[in-house]
């Protein structure tokens, strides 16, 4: 049979995957690169075409491969999609250690790297070269071959558990729906939430509204539901998703999980020589040892902690005062926190989700774009999906096609929560002819009602811009080889930063001005209500930022800390919370179990990038506040000396050619409202 996942096509053939191709394609192309390899390190002294370029090419024929099905598996999973992808997982991660621990591969690096050839390099093909013999060595290269073998089986295992992990937390948020037979029971729920839990039941051949645990639903509810219990009971829910408590205690529990995970990675850095998982983890990163970064956290909580305090205060003032709520639990933080916000501000997310049409959104979104960075974007028809709500643009520059991007926006059935951007193809030369790049943007909106445009809040028109960020970053290189092409070959630490600093213009009057317009009128966002939108968006950002410091000490002292038997991962929690909180959730919540980003993801010992690029995204974003935020000179800057670089310079480097100095972080506190 022929098999769409070997035929070469300029963007993946969705409609003709199924699950049967996927292994042997995998198995196919594996073996063909394991023969090539075995061909090209039988050669004396290799040059960059036969040795960088010609592994390229097949990794790169691998990744166009694996893409869509590791894609399809986290938007249309399926048992049998995710039967297939977990046949491959093993494969692949015996594959990728073989690679990094081939002997005869690392010597002709070594060599190519000590030869004159090397010196005569352009600095970004030395760069990847330089690190490349940096993950020989993180791959274990220098172990001897009993332990070369165990670095092999833990990164087997991590690879199984880590995606176990992934699937019980969309299992378990699938797991629980709510069914409702009273309307009186979801009285303040606005119409839109209203209206989808009516399909969904009618779906069920259900009488009433049947709710879900997808994000749109579950914020909907802690935000607007007047109905204390549904609140607490969708708290409890959602917190205690994939673990030991809540109404499905035992069913997908990541608890051993969790503990399995930590005692393999901390296997592994020790196999390597790193005291510990956090150590091993800055090995690729801009940050310089563990002690910076939690005194990097630890001092902007510091800074931050006193007015989350005071706000914490004010919101039970008000509940007791107003509401005569005296008992504030955690289920009723965000709803209280609402209506003060609504006191204070007298605005709502429910008041602006008319005026952010997701057509509008994007018209301006990309009209930000071709202003800051001259990169025109148009919709093309007529090509290969996967589902109806998938939309492809192209990217161009002085009429010439820079890059595509898939855009999935909606949440539904079988895909992952959340929201993210991934490569489909990357950006490099192939004699001659430039692969242009490829990226995925999904995000999980509320889907549209019938006759009507989706409706986003400005938290979602915020993570839409912060996505795409992600992808102008991919999309945007100028590199032309695969390892450093676009997020490749970035510090961890610093990926975040043209996401983050996208961000911004969505708190421009100037920007908001292309990025609004009532869906039925056209109308912009009025100037009043800009102004009361403006001025509540420091509301409650010191509890926000505690939050967010919260999860990135957690997950970092967890890594640091972490001993096999003697660690209680709740305990460092608790510890951390101590510290850094001014809101104790309740003994119940297992947040930790459907923490994705640090035990299915890539931030594990990492989360605190978010913060540490946030510092690098608000000084670079302080340049266009100096300069004007649609500078065309300083919109060109951003994308030559960031965008285009892609991974072939030191971070830091990038930032000062870009800044004229390293960061600081005051930037960062004025951009939250914190007082430094």
């Amino acid at each position: 049979m022929s098999n769409p996942l070997l035929e070469p096509s300029s963007l993946p053939q969705f409609s003709a995957i199924k699950p049967e191709h996927v292994v042997p394609a995998v198995d196919e192309l594996l073996q063909r690169n394991r023969q090539r390899i075995a061909e090209m390190t039988e050669q004396p002294l290799l040059d960059w075409q036969s040795l960088v370029g010609e592994l390229e090419q097949l990794n790169d024929e691998l990744a166009q491969a694996w893409s869509p099905v590791s894609h399809l598996n986290a938007v249309a999973n399926t048992d049998e999609m995710r039967e297939a992808y977990n046949a491959c997982l093993p494969k692949l991660s015996e594959y990728f250690t073989e690679l990094g621990q081939n002997k005869k591969l690392y010597k002709a690096y070594e060599q190519f790297s000590q030869s004159p050839a090397f010196t005569e390099l352009p600095d970004a093909q030395k760069k990847v070269i330089t690190n490349s013999l940096r993950d020989f060595r993180l791959a274990g290269i220098g172990l001897p071959e009993d332990q070369q073998k165990r670095y092999a089986d833990l990164q087997l295992k991590l690879s199984e558990l880590t995606t176990k992990f992934s699937e019980n937390v969309l299992d378990a948020t699938q797991g629980w729906t709510k069914h409702i037979t009273d309307e009186a029971d979801l009285a303040g729920l606005p119409g839109h939430v209203l209206e989808a839990a009516k399909q969904a039941a009618e779906s069920e051949e259900l009488e009433g509204w049947v709710l879900t645990l997808d994000f749109p639903v579950y914020y909907a509810v802690m935000l607007q539901a007047d109905n204390r219990q549904l609140r607490e009971e969708f708290y409890t829910a959602y917190a205690t998703r994939a673990s030991d408590q809540g109404p499905k205690a035992g069913e997908w529990d990541n608890t051993d999980l969790i503990n399995q995970i930590l005692t393999l990675r901390l296997e592994l850095a020790k196999l390597l020589g790193f005291a510990n998982y956090a150590e091993y983890s800055l090995a690729t990163k801009m940050a310089q040892s563990t002690d910076q970064v939690v005194s990097f956290l630890e001092d902007l909580a510091a800074k931050s902690r006193p007015q989350a305090a005071k706000e914490l205060e004010e919101l039970e003032a008000f509940a007791q005062t107003e509401e005569g709520m005296s008992d504030l639990q955690a289920w009723d933080i965000t709803y209280y926190a609402e209506k003060l916000k609504q006191q204070r501000f007298n605005i709502s997310q429910q008041e602006l989700r008319p005026y952010f049409p997701l057509p509008k959104v994007l018209d301006g979104l990309f009209a930000v774009t071709e202003r800051l960075f001259g990169v025109s974007v148009t919709e093309l028809k007529g090509f290969d999906t996967y589902h109806d709500d998938v939309r492809l643009f192209e990217l161009k520059r002085d009429g010439q096609v820079l890059a595509n991007c898939y855009l999935d926006p909606f949440a539904r059935a079988g895909k992952r929560g959340g929201a993210w951007m991934d490569d489909c193809r990357v950006r490099r030369n192939i004699d001659g002819e430039i692969q242009l790049p490829v990226a995925y943007l999904v995000c999980n909106f509320t889907a549209p009602l019938e006759g009507q445009p989706a409706l986003l809040t400005h938290d979602e028109v915020t993570t839409l811009f912060h996505e795409f960020g992600h992808g102008l970053h991919h999309m945007l290189t100028q590199m032309e080889h695969a390892d450093i092409s676009g997020i490749n070959g970035v510090a961890w630490d610093a990926v975040e930063l043209p996401s983050q600093f996208m961000e911004n213009w969505c708190w421009e009057p100037e920007a908001l001005a292309l990025i609004s317009g009532h869906h039925e009128t056209g109308e912009p966002l009025p100037e009043d209500m800009l102004n009361r939108m403006l001025s509540a968006k420091h509301f409650q950002s010191g509890m926000m930022m505690v939050r967010q410091l919260e999860f990135s000490l957690f997950d970092f002292i967890l890594h640091r800390d972490f001993e096999p038997g003697n660690t209680s991962v709740q305990s460092v929690l608790n510890g951390v919370r101590e510290q850094v909180a001014v809101l104790n959730p309740p003994a119940f919540n297992r947040f930790q179990h459907s923490f994705s980003h640090i035990f299915a993801g890539g931030y594990a010992a990492g989360y605190y990038s978010y913060k540490w690029a946030e510092v690098l995204s608000a000084d670079a974003f302080s340049r266009f506040e100096e300069e004007g935020i649609f500078n065309q000179e300083t919109g060109a800057s951003f994308r030559t000396e960031i965008l285009e670089k892609g991974g072939s310079k030191e971070p830091m480097e990038l930032f000062v050619a870009f800044r004229g100095r390293e960061p600081e972080v005051d930037a960062l506190l004025r951009h939250s409202g914190i007082a430094a």
